[in-house]
């Protein structure tokens, strides 16, 4: 193998490797004679082909694979000689068009390094960490809100019609307009539904409001056009309703009972609870500042070059994601000059801390062990409840999503890496300057750009250092009846 180096400017790199015809035709006849040990042909025992009936039968056959291997194996042997760092996939054009049968394979590798750079002194970092405790008056309200959204029904006695809010037991069974047919779903008995909750389809719940117990209902409703049994979407139906009673939401009251009601021991247990959620909660908004304010003083303290082409991938991956969700929000996705330029600011330094973190990963040893990796799809899984088997079965079959959550881990570990080492002093403040100094934090310039757009900023700017994929976007629950 030769190697010669026709360009190093910045960060591209560009060589001119040679791979001798003889070390060619010696892969080639390597391939073949490990064929031949299984190859039939008549008037011949396996393995006992002679080379020149191989090569007459296989060779153009095993020669795609051979060069394949062959440009992999020479070009990383190359790079690692030459003490080149890829940013990215190298670039390989091959320019002699005969080769092989006595002609050399000569190509071309080009290819962005990842740049050398000085890591600054962690220990010379200065944070501010701001931290809260709740409030008993936050607990009480936390208490009162738990209490109002899990008070019991209880059935009106008074003669009075149903109104919003109210809950009613009713029988229900339907059938589609056009062709009088009940389908699956669309009939149940004592079911219980609160109006106005929007739990079944639209005009459904409104058709029961000032109603008595006692009354049949014909209900007349379109499925809407997006719902999701397919033989349903867009058709009409009427809906014959039988009301039992009507219900009312009752007192709400914290008290032990009510803390039972929830598994809980007594109130005090069920305080406790709250407040250490409330201080969960905190915490992580506290950790959230934190490491938004070390990304900041990173970001202060490093300045290199960048691979073009790492920066131009997350240009495009942001400003996609940037016009999709303006389309999602029925606004204008085409985006400003201005707003370009500054979302190409944000993946600069994106990238740019990327890097930072990962030469620090890789500089101090700090991987993500296979339990941290199957304990955040266990974490995923819980955040789509009666859905985990599926989404267990899309990680274990999906490599690719398995892995895109070892980056925001890795990111984490690095981040309390670099924190054990800085120097860190602790602010208490209320919870309502903690959540504003985050809001701050969003709004406040980055280098080099000035934020004109602060709402479509901050949806970029959130994004880890790395890329970090879900799974399929959550499914909506399937509903027990065709009403829903």
């Amino acid at each position: 193998m030769q190697v010669k180096e026709l360009k190093s400017e910045g960060l591209s790199c560009e060589l001119e490797i040679t791979i001798p015809a003889n070390d060619i035709d010696e892969r080639v006849d390597a391939k073949l004679k490990e064929a031949g040990e299984t190859i039939r042909l008549p008037g011949f025992r396996p393995g006992k082909v002679p080379m020149n009936i191989l090569k007459q039968r296989y060779g153009k056959m095993v020669m795609g694979e051979v060069l394949e291997a062959a440009v992999n194996e020479t070009s990383a042997k190359a790079m690692e000689e030459k003490d080149i760092r890829p940013a990215m996939q190298p670039k390989i054009e091959v320019k002699s068009e005969d080769f092989g049968e006595g002609n050399d394979l000569v190509y071309t590798v080009a290819v962005e390094v990842l740049p050398k750079f000085e890591l600054a002194d962690f220990k010379a970092l200065k944070l501010e960490k701001l931290v809260t405790k709740p409030e008993a008056k936050e607990v009480d309200e936390a208490l009162e809100r738990i209490a109002s959204n899990n008070v019991p029904f209880v059935k009106v006695e008074e003669d009075r019609k149903s109104k919003d809010g109210d809950a009613v037991l009713i029988d229900f069974a339907g059938r589609t307009t056009d062709d009088n047919v009940e389908h699956p779903g669309m009939k149940a008995e004592g079911h219980n539904l609160k109006l106005g909750s929007g739990q079944f389809i639209p005009g459904f719940e409104e058709q029961l409001v000032g109603k008595k117990a006692g009354e049949k209902v014909e209900v007349k409703v379109s499925f809407p056009e997006e719902y999701g049994a397919a033989e349903l979407a867009g058709r009409d139906a009427i809906f014959d309703v039988t009301i039992h009673e009507i219900q009312e939401q009752g007192e709400a009251k914290v008290d032990d009972e009510f803390a039972k009601s929830l598994g809980m021991d007594d109130v005090a247990a069920l305080k406790k609870a709250v407040e250490e959620q409330l201080q969960n909660e905190y915490d992580s908004q506290s950790r959230m500042s934190l490491k938004k304010n070390l990304l900041d003083a990173l970001d202060e303290a490093h300045d290199f070059e960048i691979p073009e082409g790492m920066r131009k991938l997350e240009v495009e991956s942001i400003l996609s994601q940037v016009e999709a969700d303006r389309k999602r929000q029925g606004e204008e996705a085409e985006l400003s000059d201005d707003e370009k330029a500054e979302f190409e600011a944000i993946a600069e330094r994106r990238v740019r801390l990327g890097l930072v973190l990962a030469e620090v990963g890789n500089n101090n040893d700090i991987t993500v062990a296979d339990n941290e990796l199957q304990q955040a799809v266990i974490s995923e899984a819980q955040k789509y409840p009666g859905q985990e088997k599926e989404v267990f079965d899309y990680y274990s079959k999906n490599r690719q999503a398995l892995e895109s959550l070892r980056a925001p881990l890795f990111e984490e570990k690095v981040v309390d890496y670099i924190v054990e080492l800085a120097e860190v002093s602790e602010k208490e403040v209320s919870a309502e300057d903690l959540l504003k100094a985050i809001e701050e934090d969003d709004e406040a310039p980055k280098k080099p750009a000035k934020k004109k757009k602060a709402a479509s900023k901050k949806k970029a700017d959130e994004k880890s250092a790395e890329e970090k994929k879900k799974p399929a976007a959550k499914k909506k629950t399937a509903p027990k009846n065709k009403a829903d």
